[in-house]
């Protein structure tokens, strides 16, 4: 494959709520360029874009595909993301490489939840965007619906392009506002184009005043033409549109539908004509947030996107090259890591399948194999020393504890979730050392079930998902004076220790040991025995949790000459410890976290109620500085209260909520909860 020049080159991310068409339209466009032969259906399980074995189970995206289209000399690499909310860290690296978002609507449904959401990422992305009304040709579809809500939504800048043509109650095709020429198809999907018929003028004079208007305003001298009535010629209206796209103040609308491939050859046309190339920003943002220049033929920079961690083809690196010409057998200098990695073979992905090249041009993207010690996020430079601003992904709160369903199968469950974990950067792993559990936490009940599934198919280990424990923790709340006395003859040496100890709450977490004993009641030698005796017994308290801020002095007791030892005195300081939990008030502390939820201003009623019944504290509501319409609302939460939050908050806001928690401290669990607790653990030491 012929390396293809910068100016020719469009990086293209398909947006949208789930099942809207985005894959349909990836497929479209491959095969009217002649990228394929056939036409994949997502419900047949064949698209290039969903090749992955879990995509074709379940009927929908769960990773970004790269699909390049090759259309009129110019290299449209699309990036086709998931559509459902638990995959966003999906969206957020084709965002991070792209230079357009297309959200895809579907034209019965109209503006969905998704919609909103990939709208918000494309512009905080900073992205350009267009949209794709797609399924126009449903009988229930209301294209004229659509585009109102989404101009009352996002404003006057979102203009037609293409509108349907309705005869009899049935879409016929559409009307082409730029050339101001008719559409129409047949059965299978063949057309002719002609001039606007009269029945279509009044409609086509409407939109086609909106489109002015909306490319009037981009420019003084097109302004005063518009409003001293003059006409503007189709190549001033194509490059206003060019110049309002990249400066964002121009959302184009396109009509069609994938499936039968309508008006997608006019989608095509205008991303050729009208789209952004990589080199209109001139400046890419780095790591510390400086400005990057953009250069053609400068040193060669790539950022590493993506990264795949494919069974047999190994570790895949997805790249886009921010600077100069990338050139196999090239030497890069790895900026995070400072190793040296060889791009000794580059391929140009389309799905799964990988042609390889020999070099790739500025703005372009490809993917180099088992480069062992770069990583997501990761710069590679032929010369500078600089880093390009990471993909930022959001933090993943939905937890479960991983159990085998094999036994002696945690090394291959742990090797095969650090696999994933270089590929999914929404994905967090631990081994807790407290509830002995191993923990995976992720953004949905849905992302954690595709894990399990990949664990499953790809390394051959079968795990199953259970409520995580929560690491309470207890304390006392009064003083006590108790004595711990082992005393055991089982002939020859016996076994004897005896202490007296005070126990009080302490400061700090662990336990303050301290010792007052006189006249030698208990020898020195014995005070480590009985502070190790301490501190192994607070293991465990009445719940069977870890004991934490106790205070214990030993200020007497009494040993034998013979039968006193280590063991003997460790012995005793259980048993004092044992005690102690009998008459010290003990109580059980669990961590509490705080929160910030970000929700829409008409949802913060009913988010504040569920707050409430999850013993949260709320402290108060501000306005989003970063989001108009929506609400900050701060609070303190029990972590056992919030497990399912995710889930939760998603149901009540449609998916428009998101949060952030963060551990703060431990406080005194409720005596009714607490109860419970204790009851649950003895039940499970019967």
């Amino acid at each position: 494959m012929a390396k293809v020049q910068s100016d020719k080159i469009r990086n293209v991310a398909l947006l949208g709520h789930g099942g809207s068409g985005k894959t349909s339209l990836a497929e479209a466009m491959l095969y009217i360029s002649g990228g394929t032969d056939r036409l994949g259906k997502t419900p047949d399980g064949n698209t290039v874009c969903d090749y992955d074995a879990e995509e074709q189970k379940r009927g929908f995206s769960i990773s970004t595909a790269l699909a390049p289209v090759m259309w009129n000399g110019t290299k449209i690499n699309v990036l086709d993301t998931p559509g459902f909310l638990d995959f966003v860290g999906e969206v957020s690296q084709a965002l991070r490489v792209a230079g357009l978002a297309v959200i895809t609507v579907d034209a019965k449904s109209g503006m969905e939840v998704g919609t909103e959401l990939a709208w918000d990422n494309a512009t905080e992305a900073g992205l350009p965007k267009a949209f794709f009304i797609n399924k126009f040709d449903d009988p229930e579809a209301r294209f004229k619906r659509v585009l109102t809500q989404l101009h009352d939504k996002y404003g006057s800048a979102v203009c037609p392009i293409t509108v349907p043509t309705v005869e009899n109650g049935q879409v016929t095709g559409f009307l082409d506002l730029l050339d101001m020429k008719d559409y129409s198809y047949d059965n299978k999907g063949n057309y002719t184009t002609k001039d606007i018929p009269d029945a279509f003028k009044a409609e086509a004079d409407e939109y086609h005043n909106m489109l002015l208007e909306a490319v009037a305003g981009t420019d003084e001298e097109l302004m005063m033409k518009y409003f001293d009535g003059e006409e503007i010629t189709r190549e001033e209206a194509v490059k206003a549109l060019h110049d309002g796209v990249v400066r964002n103040e121009i959302v184009p609308v396109f009509c069609g539908s994938a499936s039968k491939l309508w008006g997608v050859r006019n989608l095509l046309d205008t991303i050729v004509d009208t789209f952004p190339r990589f080199t209109a920003r001139e400046y890419e943002k780095g790591a510390d947030g400086e400005k990057i220049k953009i250069e053609e033929n400068g040193e060669t920079a790539i950022f590493v996107f993506k990264t795949v961690a494919d069974p047999f083809v190994g570790k895949m690196s997805f790249f886009k090259v921010m600077n100069g010409t990338l050139k196999r057998d090239m030497v890069l200098k790895n900026t995070t890591t400072g190793a040296q990695e060889k791009m000794s073979h580059i391929y140009v992905m389309k799905g799964k399948t990988q042609t390889e090249v020999d070099e790739l041009a500025c703005g372009d993207i490809g993917m180099i194999a088992k480069l062992a010690n770069t990583n997501t996020n990761d710069t590679l430079t032929s010369g500078a020393e600089i880093s390009y601003a990471p993909t930022v992904y959001p933090k993943p709160f939905m937890e479960m504890a991983i159990t085998p369903l094999a036994k002696g199968d945690e090394d291959k469950i742990s090797q095969g979730i650090t696999k994933l974990l270089e590929e999914d950067r929404t994905l967090k792993y631990e081994n807790n050392p407290e509830t002995k559990q191993m923990v995976i936490s992720g953004i949905g009940d849905m992302h954690l079930d595709v894990v399990v599934s990949k664990l499953k198919n790809r390394f051959g280990t079968s795990v199953k998902l259970e409520t995580p424990k929560i690491p309470y923790r207890e304390t006392i709340k009064k003083s006590v004076d108790v004595e711990g006395k082992h005393k055991k003859q089982s002939g020859g040496h016996g076994q004897y220790g005896h202490v007296k100890i005070k126990f009080a709450p302490g400061e700090g977490d662990g336990l303050t040991f301290t010792e007052s004993v006189f006249g030698g009641a208990v020898p020195k030698n014995f005070f480590p025995a009985v502070e190790k005796g301490l501190l192994e017994a607070m293991q465990c308290g009445v719940a069977g949790y870890p004991m934490v801020g106790l205070a214990a002095n030993l200020y007497d007791g009494s040993y034998h000459p013979v039968d006193s030892n280590e063991l003997s005195f460790k012995v005793a300081a259980s048993l004092a410890y044992k005690k102690c939990l009998e008459t010290a008030n003990p109580i059980l502390l669990e961590p509490v976290g705080e929160m910030k939820v970000l929700v829409p201003e008409s949802m913060v009623g009913d988010v504040m109620g569920d707050l409430n019944k999850r013993r949260a504290r709320v402290m108060g509501m501000t306005p989003s500085e970063t989001k108009k319409g929506y609400t900050v609302v701060e609070a303190e939460a029990p972590k056992s209260e919030i497990l399912d939050y995710p889930i939760a908050l998603r149901a009540m806001t449609q998916g428009r909520g998101s949060y952030d928690y963060k551990f703060v401290r431990y406080e005194e669990v409720p005596a009714s909860n607490a109860q419970k607790i204790v009851e649950a653990y003895k039940k499970s030491q019967e």
